[in-house]
């Protein structure tokens, strides 16, 4: 199980900006792809409650479970690579898979037979390198939403910060602090159906 403390800054912004920034940073962009996030919790919501964030994640035919638990600064986020077996197995029977995040979470008091995926959220992603911080421009469609997203990893909250403060600036967008999580927004959108 791999374990790394996340720390990012995320800005919500127009489709025009979402365009406008692409265009912006057409020639730092080193990787682009579409990632798909399927967000787990019970029917109580028991996870959320508790400030915390389980997924599954497909890329490039790929799966990790990702358990993130907010610490002092950031999210400590573990995470596991599972099988596509294992993820269809969730997907189509709440059959959690074996790991050792579903092992933590017993520990915790979880009941893993309780869990099933709640929503769902596909992000295409360009990455750029931006003063040695990870940058990324998303698109995130959710049911019939769709909105455009702006994140920057760091090893501080104000690095972050600043930083996609200082982007935002040089592309002449403004800059709007988004602390809404692609989680909680999927999620909201799957129950106000």
């Amino acid at each position: 199980m791999a374990t790394n403390i996340e720390i990012e800054a995320k800005a919500l912004i127009s489709e025009d900006e979402y365009f406008k920034v692409k265009d912006f940073f057409k020639f730092k962009i080193n990787k682009e792809y579409i990632q798909n996030n399927h967000y787990i919790d019970d029917s109580d919501f028991s996870l959320r409650k508790h400030g915390a964030g389980l997924r599954i994640r497909e890329l490039n035919n790929s799966y990790e479970l990702t358990l993130k638990t907010p610490i002092a600064e950031g999210l400590l986020e573990k995470t596991d690579i599972i099988s596509k077996e294992e993820y269809i197995e969730m997907a189509t029977k709440n059959i959690f898979p074996e790991s050792r995040i579903k092992n933590f979470l017993i520990m915790l008091g979880y009941n893993t037979n309780d869990f099933k995926i709640q929503a769902s959220l596909k992000t295409t992603r360009a990455d750029a390198l931006i003063d040695e911080c990870k940058f990324s421009i998303d698109k995130n469609e959710y049911g019939r939403n769709v909105d455009y997203e702006l994140e920057l990893e760091a090893n501080n909250p104000q690095l972050a910060q600043d930083t996609l403060k200082e982007i935002c600036e040089e592309v002449g967008i403004k800059y709007k602090q988004n602390v809404v999580s692609k989680q909680a927004r999927a999620l909201k959108a799957t129950l106000n159906k």
